[in-house]
């Protein structure tokens, strides 16, 4: 964590990057902070805004293409998210948001544009959308299992050597209809909407192991409820 006393939860661009209900990732975080006694403060940074670096998990969301390039080109001006994740902080990125934290992304004509280069990815165009419920089983050194999901996108992406694939698909088409999503150090991306994790608490707990450590298991709630109920819907 960062030398204040609450896990700071920092919101990338939600005027740009929140077409899909993202907030409720920033949401279910916070929530399973707080029951387990952590502390949070959650700061909301829109894109006339500077990111700052000090922070522990860092979100970003979904955007149609327009928005996706001016969050991109904003990023890179600033700088924050970089110096961020070069430090060391957890970053959690969602489709649109996946992609501009690569190396490279498409834009709506299938035109190559520069990235983050935060994780070892290049995403561009596919030849068809990729529209339904997606199932997955997590890299098991993560510990999470199988995740669920939504994905509405026409983006594949390409992992490098230095990333590794988040999960293997089991229903649905994610990166290139055989992973879906990819981790390198603290930094995941997904194309999983749903929002991707109230669907799947314990990918939320992975983030926070990875700022707080051990966190102390929870009773099943709605949000486990939930996940058992689209895993169930997405496997028919």
């Amino acid at each position: 964590m960062t030398n204040t006393s609450a896990l700071r939860i920092v919101w990338i661009y939600p005027d740009l990057l929140s077409t899909y209900g993202d907030q409720g990732n920033v949401l279910i975080l916070k929530r399973r902070a707080e029951l387990r006694g952590i502390p949070t403060e959650v700061v909301q940074v829109y894109s006339s805004d500077p990111v700052p670096a000090q922070g522990d998990i860092y979100l970003l969301g979904g955007g149609e293409d327009r928005p996706q390039i001016l969050a991109a080109d904003r990023l890179r001006a600033d700088g924050g998210l970089a110096r961020a994740a070069a430090g060391g902080a957890c970053v959690f990125a969602v489709c649109a948001g996946y992609q501009i934290i690569g190396e490279s992304y498409g834009d709506d004509e299938s035109n190559p544009l520069p990235g983050l280069g935060i994780i070892d990815i290049r995403s561009g165009r596919g030849q068809g959308r990729a529209v339904g419920e997606i199932v997955a089983d997590v890299d098991p050194a993560l510990g999470v299992g199988r995740i669920t999901g939504f994905e509405n996108h026409q983006g594949r992406t390409a992992i490098g050597p230095s990333a590794k694939p988040l999960s293997t698909t089991v229903r649905g088409i994610g990166n290139d209809d055989r992973t879906e999503g990819a981790y390198q150090g603290q930094v995941l991306g997904t194309y999983l909407h749903g929002p991707a994790l109230p669907r799947n608490p314990e990918l939320a707990d992975l983030l926070l192991r990875w700022r707080v450590g051990p966190v102390a298991p929870l009773a099943p709630s709605w949000g486990e409820r939930l996940h058992d109920e689209r895993l169930a819907a997405g496997l028919r």
